[in-house]
């Protein structure tokens, strides 16, 4: 500059910062329309405020007055530190970072801001900052001689912005591919330093900051030139898994360093199917799924292709190729179980069935023979029945454990009222409190529901037993089965349970899986029935008493009048729902146990009831867990339901 005559300077100076005004204010509609908020809220500030700076020198070269060259000349002193604000919410925002929502840093930040700014202002006072006076060189201007507090402000400022600096490298870095020119640009900003330093030492250039040169040809570089790096090198760094960036003719524009480990021979500029045929494939036929031999097995990734764009027109798309690799092996598992439980199911449904048919039928002939009050028989016909209990508690484990293949929208008050008309309640009454839509295998949750709802019933009722209910729970059966009950059983039938036959002899039918006592653990009495209890079909037969009942069931009454309420509702906060009642509940170091198999208060249960609660819970994803209700008796909480909105609204059955 010292070459030129001093107009010729002076004109030099005032265009390169009017042309770097200029280069930041064009660069704004640009950045506008980048697409992540933050960054673009970030971007825009900075060049809004490089700007800004920039026409202050502007301002500072051609004010008419000395009054008016120091009112910029402070413009440019507060604009210039603020700066670094906008800087490092760019960089902050752009690398993934959190730091530009830190509420803490914002306010530490906003502190700082002020108390640079107030030691500028009052520079007239303490003349600390800095000093002015009238210079002829490179031509003839108000020069300033920088004081203490101004080297203080200006090494905060550059250290700030050498955190931004640090972000955006690591960025580029761990991308690792065709950020060169990214890395250029970004240093751009920071060479004004070295022009700095200059025209603090050396007279031949204007003692002034040079940074908006810097930001200026940035922001050309970036926003003009390279805009399209700039938003797929943010894609790629926003992920730890592997990344490449296609544009719309499919050819490869970018790739992070995670994708060329998974792919060898990754390319710039060429076609997918060319560099990455199994890639292309799955892209081509929309598999979610593609599965890749590495060093050390099969890896398994899902992959999601993603377009992006600016507001002026499509870029290509961002494919994602994110590692479930656990996830597929688990499922391969499951599926696996879920075979070896079909094939242990027919087993049971099949070869320990037919053989307890045959001596039930046995049984029976030999009753007609001898006499019918054989104890000897009585006790047979009891294990026997108490066999049939098993097999079905463990056919209905084994089908209830399955992984849940699919779902649909199941309302609660309509799955709870359905499976309540499926069980014996005798005198209990149901209470819905509110509805709830939710996803479930509806069958499933039936059976749920069920074991459930006979839970709560058999362990608080005391009235007498009928002979429905004592089919229902002691599964007997005084004839073979027929082909068709077989089948539902094999098949896992969630049908309506069939009505008790009160009649004993050749029309008894032995009842189907759905028929099953689901809680042996409640359901059972400790003492074999009586002969007037097994013949219901005799006219002189009657009921038993009160007394007759057993002793645990009398203890668990919830009423004087043997009945008990059971209600239902969704949980307060909406995942999920619960089963009360208002019986004698549960003892709180029992509540852990009583989902266990085989678990049973009574020597007759068979203790796999509320265990296949769980496993309904368990196959959907859900979490099961009894604590006490509010009248003092059971309650069973399901949570981790997907569920709708809750309706509050109360309905009796």
């Amino acid at each position: 500059m010292a070459s030129l005559p001093p107009d010729a300077a002076f004109l030099a100076y005032v265009g390169i910062f009017g042309a770097a005004a200029v280069a930041c204010f064009a660069g704004v509609p640009r950045a506008a329309s980048i697409d992540h908020v933050t960054t673009r809220r970030g971007l825009v500030a900075l060049l809004v405020a490089s700007g800004a700076w920039a026409s202050a020198h502007v301002g500072f070269l051609v004010a008419p007055t000395t009054d008016l060259t120091l009112a910029f000349h402070y413009a440019g002193l507060i604009i210039g530190f603020g700066t670094v604000g906008p800087w490092l919410y760019f960089c902050s925002a752009y690398t993934g970072r959190r730091l530009h929502r830190s509420r803490p840093l914002r306010r530490l930040a906003a502190g700082i801001f002020l108390a640079v700014v107030a030691a500028k202002l009052t520079n007239p006072v303490h003349g600390r900052y800095f000093r002015t006076s009238f210079v002829e060189t490179p031509f003839p201007h108000l020069t300033v001689t920088n004081e203490p507090l101004h080297w203080l402000a200006m090494g905060l400022a550059y250290a700030l912005s050498a955190v931004g600096y640090f972000m955006l490298i690591e960025l580029f870095w761990q991308v690792g591919h065709e950020t060169r020119p990214l890395v250029v640009l970004v240093g751009l900003t920071g060479l004004p330093v070295v022009l700095d330093f200059a025209g603090a030492t050396s007279p031949l250039l204007l003692d002034i900051t040079y940074e908006p040169l810097g930001v200026a040809a940035f922001s050309v570089g970036v926003l003009f030139v390279y805009f399209d790096d700039l938003r797929s090198v943010q894609l790629a760094g926003e992920r730890d898994d592997p990344v490449i960036v296609l544009d719309d003719d499919n050819r490869i524009r970018d790739y992070n360093a995670e994708a060329e480990k998974l792919f060898e021979g990754l390319t710039v500029d060429g076609r997918v199917d060319a560099v990455v045929p199994e890639l292309a494939e799955h892209l081509d036929t929309g598999e979610a799924v593609v599965d890749i031999q590495r060093v050390g097995g099969m890896r398994y990734y899902q992959l999601s292709a993603n377009p992006f764009s600016t507001a002026e027109a499509s870029r290509g798309r961002l494919i994602t190729l994110t590692d479930i690799t656990e996830r597929e092996r688990y499922r391969t598992e499951l599926e696996r179980q879920n075979r070896r439980l079909e094939r242990f199911a027919s087993v049971v449904s099949h070869d320990l069935r037919n053989p307890l048919s045959i001596a039930k039928g046995r049984l029976e002939l030999a009753r007609e023979v001898r006499d019918d009050e054989d104890q000897d028989l009585a006790a047979t016909a009891t294990a026997l029945e108490r066999m049939e209990t098993l097999i079905e508690d463990l056919l209905t484990l084994a089908r209830e454990g399955r992984l849940v293949d699919g779902t649909e929208p199941v309302s609660l008050t309509a799955v709870a009222e359905e499976s309540w008309s499926l069980v014996e309640t005798d005198e209990a009454t149901l209470t819905v409190e509110g509805d709830l839509t939710f996803e479930a295998e509806g069958d499933r949750v039936k059976r749920l529901f069920e074991n459930l709802f006979r839970n709560a019933v058999e362990h608080s009722s005391t009235s007498p037993p009928s002979r429905a209910r004592e089919d229902a729970v002691e599964h007997s059966s005084t004839s073979p089965p027929s082909r068709a009950q077989e089948d539902a059983v094999e098949h896992g039938s969630t049908s309506s349970r069939p009505e008790a036959d009160d009649a004993e002899g050749e029309d008894a039918s032995e009842p189907s899986v759905a028929d099953a006592p689901e809680d042996a653990v409640e359901h059972s009495s400790t003492s074999p029935p009586s002969r007037a209890q097994e013949d219901a079909g005799s006219e002189d037969a009657s009921e038993p008493s009160v007394a007759d009942a057993p002793e645990d069931a009398v203890e668990q009454s919830s009423s004087d009048d043997g009945s008990v309420t059971v209600e239902v509702g969704p949980l307060v906060d909406g995942n999920g729902f619960y089963v009360a009642d208002d019986g004698v509940g549960i003892p709180g170091e029992k509540r852990g146990e009583v989902f266990e198999f085989g678990y049973s208060t009574e020597e007759a249960g068979t203790g796999f009831g509320l265990a296949i609660v769980k496993e309904v819970a368990e196959a959907h994803g859900w979490t099961v867990s009894a604590t006490e209700s509010e009248a003092g008796g059971a309650r069973f909480e399901i949570f981790g339901v997907e569920t709708g909105r809750a309706v509050a609204e109360t309905t009796d059955a």
